[in-house]
């Protein structure tokens, strides 16, 4: 019997990393993985052409971009791949029959609500990433009807830039750090997002729509900063400050919980604390 093909797109970045390593485990399933070089998002024809030599069953959309700040000045990019782009890979799988999956964000609320937000929430962008990010879902289910995506927040991992790594290398360096503690939203550890992906994935029978997955427990940037001081043991001094007192090009929402009973009702279980994820992070930073 023939194996079942994924490619995974966007696969030097955090979840995809985690998912080529959980990967590993899964000999009945061959894995195509290609980064932003081997399949820049922007160049419709290199995604038909990669696409078209693999003939996937399931593609999984980890590629974005991702530079919350950087997408003000750079809408027309933005747009183009985390929103352009993503119709063409829903086109293609729904042309094929194969299962879409694309990753999202809680960044296409607006934040000002004060309950954790459900999937069938009214969306409402605050900011051209989380535009652009909204613009892709609904080119996904424009194209493709049949397609799940996944939104999350907060992702951590050993690997490239997230807040976890800064954190610990910005308490190395100083003696006193200031966070914001005046918005709030869930941690999602990507090694737990990864496998919950691939679980969705290969779920029989196929069921599509909205996901929002990551860990559990609310927390604000500032008391998530003091969890990872802790854990460290560092010495650094975490100062809380708020919003107005770090301005940034692009306005973040300040509330971003996500409901995630939609996602444990699929796995059969309700996703880990943040700070056991946290830990286990931490404990494999060596890795990277």
């Amino acid at each position: 019997m023939a194996k079942r093909k994924y490619l995974v797109t966007g696969a030097n970045g955090q979840l995809g990393k985690e998912i080529r390593r959980l990967s590993r485990t899964l000999e009945d399933i061959q894995f195509f993985f290609q980064s932003r070089e081997d399949m820049p998002l922007a160049n419709f024809d290199m995604i038909r052409t990669v696409f078209g030599l693999v003939k996937p069953d399931v593609l999984i959309n980890c590629a974005a971009f991702t530079a919350v700040d950087r997408a003000e000045s750079e809408r027309t990019l933005a747009f183009q791949v985390n929103g352009e782009a993503v119709g063409v890979m829903a086109a293609l799988c729904h042309e094929r029959g194969a299962r879409f999956i694309q990753v999202s964000t809680d960044y296409v609320f607006n934040g000002e609500g004060e309950m954790p937000y459900t999937e069938t929430d009214a969306t409402s962008p605050v900011n051209a990433y989380g535009a652009s990010k909204l613009e892709g879902e609904q080119q996904a289910f424009r194209y493709d009807p049949e397609a799940a995506v996944v939104r999350t927040s907060w992702l951590f991992s050993p690997f490239g830039h997230n807040f976890v790594k800064t954190m610990v290398r910005l308490m190395a360096e100083k003696n006193e750090i200031q966070v914001v503690g005046d918005q709030y939203g869930c941690p999602t550890y990507a090694r737990d997002l990864a496998a919950f992906v691939l679980q969705l994935a290969s779920q029989d029978p196929w069921q599509g729509g909205i996901y929002h997955y990551c860990n559990s427990g609310e927390t604000t940037w500032y008391e998530f900063a003091r969890a990872i001081g802790e854990m460290t043991g560092s010495g650094c001094t975490v100062q809380r400050i708020t919003t107005p007192e770090f301005p940034t090009p692009a306005k973040r929402p300040s509330y971003s919980v996500l409901d995630t009973h939609r996602a444990a009702r699929l796995t059969g279980t309700a996703p880990r604390h943040w700070k056991e994820a946290l830990r286990e992070c931490i404990a494999r930073l060596g890795e990277a």
